[in-house]
């Protein structure tokens, strides 16, 4: 299994390395980015592309058929296109997400970007998000780029994770440390 892992990702990383040369090179790296996040919100919330691109039993042809589709309703460039027909030609489109996100990875790094992932209990709105990295950003003297997950365990508060900061002010937890003092007493 591990071995599949590393697998995955070297094939993840050289195709997300390719993608950000030719984005480089054609001075389009932030429009590649904002196409391919949207490209990832679709294939995160629907299971149908996802289990299509998944399924060994599609035929090429097929495949560049429905990504010629959905590439053309995104709007999108014609080397983004073209990387995702190399994907299929490749029978790398498996692996399509892990690329993507790589590719996010190293624009993200490239661009000086620190990621830090924001836990809460309910969807927090794109505005507020925007507001807490920018707030954050502030205080570390850096720009933050926050992922937003929901935990529905945490009850109601937030968990920031930063490298190995983690600044836990969730419901869960308070109740957790309450539980801790009353049993030592």
């Amino acid at each position: 299994m591990s071995n599949n892992k590393s697998f995955s990702g070297g094939i993840s990383q050289r195709y997300a390395l390719a993608l950000l040369e030719l984005s480089s090179e054609a001075n389009k790296t932030d429009e590649y980015v904002l196409s391919l996040s949207n490209f990832l919100k679709i294939y995160y919330s629907d299971n149908n592309l996802k289990n299509y691109i998944k399924n060994p039993t599609n035929t090429n042809q097929s495949q560049k058929e429905v990504f010629e589709k959905i590439l053309n309703a995104m709007n999108a460039d014609k080397i983004i296109k073209n990387f995702f027909f190399v994907l299929i030609n490749k029978k790398r489109i498996f692996f399509v997400s892990e690329i993507i996100e790589e590719f996010l990875k190293l624009v993200s790094h490239k661009k000086g970007e620190i990621s830090a992932s924001l836990f809460s209990s309910r969807q927090i709105d794109d505005k507020t998000i925007s507001e807490i990295e920018k707030e954050i950003s502030e205080n570390v003297k850096g720009t933050i780029k926050l992922k937003s997950e929901i935990d529905e365990s945490l009850i109601g508060g937030v968990v920031l994770q930063i490298g190995s900061l983690m600044i836990d002010t969730s419901i869960k937890n308070k109740l957790a440390n309450y539980k801790k003092v009353l049993l030592e007493s």
